[in-house]
């Protein structure tokens, strides 16, 4: 049986590097078999490029979300079965994220036991890029949409067995670095580290030299971890769910941009317009650069829906005008943002859609792990989102398939 031909997409082509004007994806199967400029393709290309209709809008990788507790109604920290999740994914499937991690919130361990299950089949079938576990190692005082009633001490039993469910698919934990037992070699950040998976500080009250310790032991035990998915730890939606940058009382912030400036952390920002303003978005960019940055939804249930009330973990959310708040409380319950959503607004807010894309794409593969996603290379996974002038979705394809 001979093999179909590469279909081809042409438009202007945003690599790692550059928005190619009259570019070219071509894929066959589920793999991207050349990028480039439509003059200079080759010539087993050049009749299916003739015949390409040219878009108005971009072609960009599939988008790699780090970060996201659900969507289309479905709430992955209540989930209780594949098909909610499944339904989530679909919601962010249909708006160009391909590669999607799913996070869980603070809950008692017998609800991460289970949901780590749940999470783990998913992963191991491909349909998730991994899972985050946020908690149960915070700050009450900066637990934000977390229950503060589940939070508890930093448990290395607990880490070990939640990373033995994951069966290898854990990506990162949320951990505040001033909790006794996060550090030290006995602590939970040496048991991510040795488990496979990555420790992700936030949700803290620490101050500067507990940061600062933290990020610096994180980054040699990865660097002793010949197994480790990345070399450097992350950070968990930089400045929502920690304390405020001060001059006299100057806490995590600048630490952890300082440390990313170096390259030897990455920054999640949640850049919705909710969570972060767009001018303090760019700004980060031009402190840290775009390989120290993650681009991250923090979606929950409302992605995609209307207004109304939802859930997250053991915690009611109201939501109007498109922003999620606790029911009681107030605080900012996770965003209702699609990944490219973030990324239009981040290019609105004056980066540049070169670096936005990397961040939403290209960084979170590096993250995880994975080379085969989150760029148009040839060899890569074919996954690709082609939009209108305005960012918006007009076809994905993910694993060669359009959706």
């Amino acid at each position: 049986m001979s093999q179909a031909p590469p279909r081809v997409l042409r438009g202007r082509v945003v690599t790692p590097t550059a928005v190619v004007d009259d570019g070219v994806v071509a894929y066959a199967g589920d793999r991207i078999t050349w990028v480039g400029t439509a003059a200079s393709a080759p010539g087993e290309l050049r009749e299916a490029v003739a015949a390409a209709p040219r878009t108005d809008g971009y072609v960009l990788p599939g988008l790699v979300d780090l970060h996201c507790h659900g969507g289309g109604g479905a709430s992955i920290p209540d989930a209780e079965d594949a098909d909610t999740v499944r339904t989530a994914v679909a919601e962010h499937l249909r708006h160009g994220t391909t590669s999607l991690v799913a996070s869980l919130v603070t809950a008692p361990p017998d609800v991460l036991r289970a949901r780590t299950a749940v999470l783990a089949d998913l992963a191991e079938a491909g349909e998730i890029a991994g899972i985050h576990f946020e908690g149960p190692f915070i700050s009450a005082e900066r637990c934000g949409a977390q229950n503060p009633a589940a939070i508890q001490e930093p448990d290395t039993a607990l880490t070990r067995e939640l990373l033995e469910l994951s069966r290898g698919h854990a990506v990162t934990m949320t951990l505040a670095p001033e909790a006794r037992g996060v550090t030290g070699p006995d602590g939970v950040s040496r048991a991510l580290v040795t488990g496979g998976a990555l420790p992700s500080f936030g949700h803290t009250v620490a101050d500067a030299e507990q940061a600062r310790a933290a990020v610096a032991e994180a980054g040699r035990w990865l660097a002793e971890e010949t197994a480790a998915r990345s070399t450097r730890p992350t950070v968990t939606h930089l400045c929502n769910g920690m304390n405020p940058m001060h001059h006299r009382e100057p806490g995590p912030i600048p630490e952890f941009l300082a440390a990313a400036r170096d390259g030897r952390l990455v920054l999640e920002l949640i850049a919705d317009g909710v969570h972060l303003a767009p001018s303090f978005v760019r700004n980060v960019f031009e402190l840290v650069g775009r390989e120290n940055v993650v681009l991250v939804t923090d979606a929950m249930a409302a992605a995609g829906m209307a207004d109304g009330a939802y859930q997250l973990g053991s915690l009611a959310v109201t939501v109007t005008d498109g922003v999620a708040r606790l029911t009681h409380g107030g605080a900012i319950a996770g965003g209702t943002a699609h990944l490219l959503d973030v990324v239009r607004t981040t290019v609105a807010g004056g980066v540049d859609l070169v670096d936005a894309v990397y961040a939403a794409a290209t960084g979170p593969a590096v993250v995880l792990g994975d080379d085969t996603v989150g760029a148009l290379e040839t060899g890569r996974r074919a996954d690709v989102l082609v939009t209108d002038n305005e960012l918006r979705p007009v076809e994905v394809v993910r694993n060669g398939v359009s959706v």
